[in-house]
């Protein structure tokens, strides 16, 4: 909706705007700010999460592929504690130790294949934490801008009726809230959706990376210990 169309608006600093608000107007936009803000702080802190789980992930990968065997994985794996594939080889390592030390050598392989993927699965829960507070930024900050929209709509009638006269200058403040609460909402959404989708990108390329270590790991306990 062009501003121009509204020459009363054009006369409003956002300064104005903000200063008038009434107390529903200023809600929603107390509310999408702390939206926003909250799920900028989540994007910080997860980009961090995902960035250092990769590098973590690649050099761990790298002592996995040189060790000669699984003791001195688990030796080597001290260096890398924050790596996700760590944890999955930690699970997997203790499966392993049970067995050997009971049978002297592998018995069950599914119980292995078990407990890998309990591993799998607790570190995707983990990188997994506070990605549906951005899925709910996305899609809750249209429609409580959208509520102030309404809000503000009805604020420019009630000023209409309030002047008596098709005036501009009384239907522009509520319109100013409405317009505003609109672009919040837009601005809370946006980047929320678009981090989400790229965080749950790289979740499924660590998750992949991860099934696949898996089977690397089951292939090298069966060469150890002759399962």
């Amino acid at each position: 909706m062009p501003l121009a169309l509204f020459p009363g608006l054009m006369q409003l600093s956002f300064w104005d705007i903000l200063t008038n608000l009434r107390p529903v107007p200023l809600a929603v936009i107390a509310f999408l700010v702390l939206f926003s803000l909250a799920s900028w702080m989540i994007v910080f802190a997860k980009w961090s999460v995902f960035r250092r789980a990769r590098e973590d992930n690649r050099s761990f990968l790298r002592a996995f592929r040189k060790a000669s065997n699984l003791q001195a994985v688990a030796l080597a794996s001290e260096q890398f504690a924050s790596a996700p594939l760590v944890a999955v080889f930690d699970f997997g390592y203790g499966e392993v130790e049970r067995q050997v030390k009971q049978r002297g050598a592998l018995v069950n392989n599914a119980a292995i294949e078990r407990s890998l993927q309990l591993g799998v699965s607790e570190e995707v829960t983990k990188l997994e934490r506070n990605m549906n507070w951005l899925a709910t930024v996305a899609s809750v900050s249209p429609f409580i801008g959208l509520f102030g929209t309404v809000w503000g709509i009805m604020d420019a009638f009630m000023g209409l009726g309030t002047a008596g006269s098709a005036s501009l200058r009384a239907v522009a403040p509520g319109i100013a809230e409405a317009l505003v609460t609109t672009a919040l909402g837009l601005v809370a959404a946006i980047p929320a959706a678009i981090f989400y989708n790229v965080f749950g990108t790289s979740l499924r390329e660590i998750g992949t990376r991860m099934e696949d270590f898996a089977i690397e790991f089951q292939n090298l306990a069966e060469r150890d210990f002759g399962g």
